[in-house]
């Protein structure tokens, strides 16, 4: 993708995650995406088919950009200013979900967050996928492989749920370590 492309589709994204903060998903109409990235109709139905295809590529980019800060490639989009290496994959998530990245928030807390909840999970189990089993670090020979990916991404999105509910109260590394501790008997 060449700068320009690039610098389309960050207006977009901004555009979309400005809109994002002040109403649901479900009210945002492409036209106000296009009137606030400055853009033509055409330019971003290049990039993106519909407002539901730009919202699944919102969810990729931050997965994306998860794994790449876990395996330890360099970073060419925005992030997450306290993330390191060393750090759960969770735990990264967690953290930019506090920091509000992109709007997520108003994304998982809407009342019709159900698209973003599905590509949430999506993508969740992609990385839990790419980092613990992959890797061998996540294995139980008397469960199916799918069945504990599927396990363990719908409890890390009840983890979220329960803690956006709790307004966040509770630090990122705290959820971190709850989440491991249930989630332990079932990976070892």
């Amino acid at each position: 993708m060449d700068r320009r492309q690039k610098k389309t589709r960050e207006a977009i994204f901004n555009a979309f995650t400005a809109l994002l903060s002040e109403k649901n998903y479900n009210q945002i109409s492409v036209q106000e995406i296009i009137d606030g990235a400055d853009i033509g109709r055409t330019t971003f139905y290049v990039h993106f088919e519909t407002k539901d295809f730009l919202l699944k590529e919102l969810c990729e980019e931050l997965f994306n950009h998860i794994i790449d800060t876990a395996l330890g490639l360099p970073q060419d989009h925005y992030h997450c200013s306290c993330a390191n290496e060393q750090d759960s994959v969770f735990l990264h998530l967690l953290r930019h979900l506090q920091e509000n990245d992109r709007n997520i928030l108003e994304l998982l807390s809407s009342q019709n967050n159900e698209i973003f909840l599905r590509y949430f999970k999506e993508n969740l189990k992609k990385l839990i996928v790419s980092q613990y089993i992959e890797s061998g670090i996540i294995k139980n020979p008397s469960l199916p492989e799918d069945y504990l990916v599927n396990h363990i991404s719908s409890s890390f999105v009840e983890t979220v749920s329960w803690w956006i509910a709790g307004k966040m109260k509770v630090s990122p590394e705290k959820i971190t370590e709850y989440y491991l501790a249930v989630i332990e008997p079932i990976i070892s």
